[in-house]
């Protein structure tokens, strides 16, 4: 018969008694700080289509969870064992829209696990970089950014007008499709300007014979 005793020697009251409040607190400090940090570089870098509040508030939330788990797992060899077994059978279904949301997931997941195991100044300076790193690139202006512009024409020798008016305003120009019907041509190409302004547009659309034309910025996103 098992009495209070009993209780009180079990080795889950020695796993209690020999947790650590400090340290927990200031694991999870650092966690907070360094989620916040990939938070604020999520933001500031994001060109996506849509921004999504719920995935960056996600991040400090995920370095959090992650250093929690770390913590316990390696205060107990026999608790990783089963902290195996038990992730291994969760599935995430929510797909992942931009490329550079996975780099920012695996960031925090990696920083909670670095904190976990307690090697804090590693995790400090290696976010440093990679967040300079990622602002750099994110916010790099390009000249040469792409564009998909689309002609409606009335006929070929429209054509040739709208094409001879993008080619002096165009550094290069690459035919993606190209729609003929009656009384219409269709034609899409992808672009690279020679600098930011698009009034060329405007002289396409006074040229004979030119229905409309439309300028979209290219990032990945359209499909011609």
């Amino acid at each position: 018969m098992t009495t209070f005793n009993d209780v009180f020697k079990s080795s889950f009251i020695d796993n209690v008694s020999s947790f650590s409040l400090s340290d927990t607190l200031i694991g999870l400090a650092f966690a907070f700080a360094v989620g916040m940090f990939i938070f604020f570089v999520y933001k500031k870098s994001f060109s996506g289509v849509m921004y999504s509040t719920n995935f960056a508030l996600t991040l400090p939330a995920l370095a959090m969870v992650t250093t929690l788990v770390i913590m316990a797992v390696t205060s107990n060899v026999v608790l990783s064992l089963g902290m195996v077994g038990a992730l291994s059978i969760v599935r995430f279904r929510t797909a992942i829209k931009e490329p550079m949301e996975i780099v920012f997931l695996f960031w925090a997941l990696a920083s909670g696990i670095v904190i976990g195991a307690g090697m804090i100044p590693l995790v400090v300076i290696g976010s440093v970089i990679i967040g300079i790193f990622i602002l750099v690139m994110a916010n790099k202006k390009s000249s040469h950014t792409p564009y998909i512009i689309v002609i409606n024409c009335a006929d070929e020798a429209a054509e040739q007008r709208a094409m001879q008016l993008v080619d002096g305003s165009c550094e290069k120009r690459v035919v993606k499709s190209k729609t003929v019907r009656k009384g219409n041509i269709e034609l899409t190409a992808e672009i690279r300007l020679k600098d930011s302004s698009t009034a060329f547009l405007n002289e396409i659309c006074k040229a004979d014979g030119v229905k409309d034309a439309v300028l979209v910025s290219y990032n990945g996103e359209y499909m011609s």
